[in-house]
Order: structure tokens, then sequence, then C-alpha cells
């Protein structure tokens, strides 16, 4: 109906959103028209994170718990000013050899993105046509392990890249674990990459065997953390900084700060949680982007021994 649709210029493009107040959050009363509006709002320290990157994006079209599917290529009617670049597609799903990604660059594709209810955006360690700059590890706790092992494992795992000069940035993933992000050259391959976290996740493994687990067969991990260093192959994506996620509440990937890490370790006040799209825009406004370091580069991992 043409009342549910309400034409918008973003930043010169415009745009057609359309039933803002429909629910995607239904537990929390969360609307279409909310999501719009937090990415809207979290565009500033969001876009960098996304940019260059292609895009894999989760939809709910019907709320979240009404079903979703993963989207890759660019769907049908997609805007002419969106981005879009045509890239090998590894291990696609429907046989593709090519899949054309869409790049959100801008807050007019954001905004378009998110009317389409895609709540989830997912990146790959590498920006178009270069060599990852990124290393990721995602930390998983099997139950009962929690988010409270995960920040001791995230600790472990920081001290121990520290030791070859490896900066790592923490990061809750909006659902029961969190992930850690080092910037890193740029001049490795994904394999290389990937060789050298599990190295580390099999040496952390080895030094903490009751807390840790680097293999990825689930009957291993109650009570465990997974180190998960397969995160780093060409074909992965990982939750995008400030992405919301499809939980009862609107939880979102949220960066976190070295000294919540260590008081979630020990079990103290604040502990380390999941935080909904309100109060990471607070936190932005508090800290900023925790995760802007990302964005500079770093060294090379060390090579394989």
């Amino acid at each position: 109906m043409p009342g549910d649709r309400l034409k918008v210029d973003v930043e010169g493009r415009a745009l057609e959103l359309s039933n803002l107040d429909k629910v995607l959050y239904p537990k929390a009363g969360f609307t279409k028209g909310e999501v719009i509006d937090y990415y809207t709002r979290i565009a500033p320290v969001l876009l960098p994170h996304l940019r260059d990157r292609a895009l894999t994006r989760i939809r709910f079209p019907n709320g979240v718990d009404g079903g979703s599917f993963f989207e890759k290529n660019a769907p049908a009617a997609t805007p002419d000013w969106v981005r879009t670049e045509n890239l090998p597609a590894p291990g696609s799903s429907k046989g593709r050899e090519t899949i054309d990604y869409v790049v959100a660059d801008d807050l007019p594709t954001l905004v378009w993105l998110a009317n389409l209810a895609a709540l989830e955006l997912h990146t790959p360690q590498w920006k178009i046509g270069e060599l990852p700059d990124l290393m990721v590890v995602d930390l998983d706790p099997g139950a009962p392990a929690a988010l409270q092992q995960c920040c001791q494992v995230a600790l472990l795992m920081r001290d121990r890249l520290t030791q070859d000069g490896i900066e790592a940035y923490p990061k809750t993933s909006g659902k029961k674990g969190m992930q850690l992000s080092c910037p890193i050259a740029g001049s490795q391959s994904a394999d290389e990459v990937s060789g050298y976290a599990r190295r580390i996740a099999q040496e952390l493994e080895r030094a903490h065997p009751k807390l840790i687990v680097s293999k990825m067969a689930k009957n291993l991990r109650p009570g465990k953390v997974f180190i998960d260093w397969s995160q780093n192959n060409a074909a992965k994506t990982t939750v995008a900084p400030y992405s919301l996620r499809a939980q009862a509440a609107p939880s979102v990937s949220t960066p976190l700060t070295w000294d919540e890490v260590e008081a979630g370790a020990r079990g103290g006040r604040p502990a380390v949680r999941q935080f909904t799209s309100a109060e990471v825009l607070d936190r932005v406004e508090e800290y900023g982007d925790l995760l802007a370091p990302l964005l500079d580069g770093g060294p090379e991992l060390p090579a394989g021994r």
C-alpha cells in the first residue's frame, strides 16, 4: 500500500522505505524503522569496517523468528548507484563461478540494506583485490563455558600474540562468544594467516588443555572455549563490528576495552555481556570506535616454524 512507503533522500540518493512499523525483533518490539535508525546512527563507525569488502548479508524479512537467508549476490532491483563487484565464488552452494557482491561504502547503501531487513552484515578478512589485512579468531564457548571463559582465553591469546608483536582487539560476537581481530600487513595469503592462527591456537591448547580446544569436533567442546582459527580461510566471513545479530533482543557485535575483558575474566563487574543497539550507540559516544586501529594496518605475521 502507498501509505506503507516513505520516500527519503539519503546523501543525494532517492530511497523508498517500506513497512517501517514491522516488528523484526518480536520479544523486544524492535521495528524495521528502528533497525534503519540504528544503522544510520552507527554508520560513522561501521562504514570504515565495511568499506572495500565484499559483503555477505543475512536477511530476516519476517523478523528474527520468521526464518532467514544468506545473501551474497546483489538482489534483483539493486539500485544502479549501489557498488557491486564481480568476484570468484569459491565453494558457492549454488555452483556459481562468480558473484556480484554488494560493497557497502556509503550511508545510502547501508540504509538500502537495512530496508531489506539485512540485519546481519558479515565481511571477509581481505579488501577487494588484496591479501588479508586482518587476522581474526572466533572464541566459541561450549556450555557450561560462557563469556567469562572466553575472556580468559582472550587474555591468553592477547598475551601470546604480543610476544610476536601482534596487537589484538576484542569484541563480542553479539551471540554467545567473542572475537579477536588483529591488524596485519596485507602481504601474506589467507593460507599463511590461517596457518599462523592455527599454530597459536594449538600452542595455547597444549598449555591450557582444560580450558581451550583448537579442533573443530563439537564433542570436544563442552566446558571449553574453541579457538576457531579457520575464520581466516579466504572463503569465510566474520560478523562485522557494530552489526546487529538475530537474537531475542537487538544485540550487536560490540567492541570491548581490555579492562572490560580483564574484569569479565575475573567474573567481576561490570561483566562482559552482549550489548543492545541502544547501549552500543551510548558506548560509541563514550569511547569512539575502539576498533579504529584495525584500519591502520599492522605487521607481517611470523613465518611458520
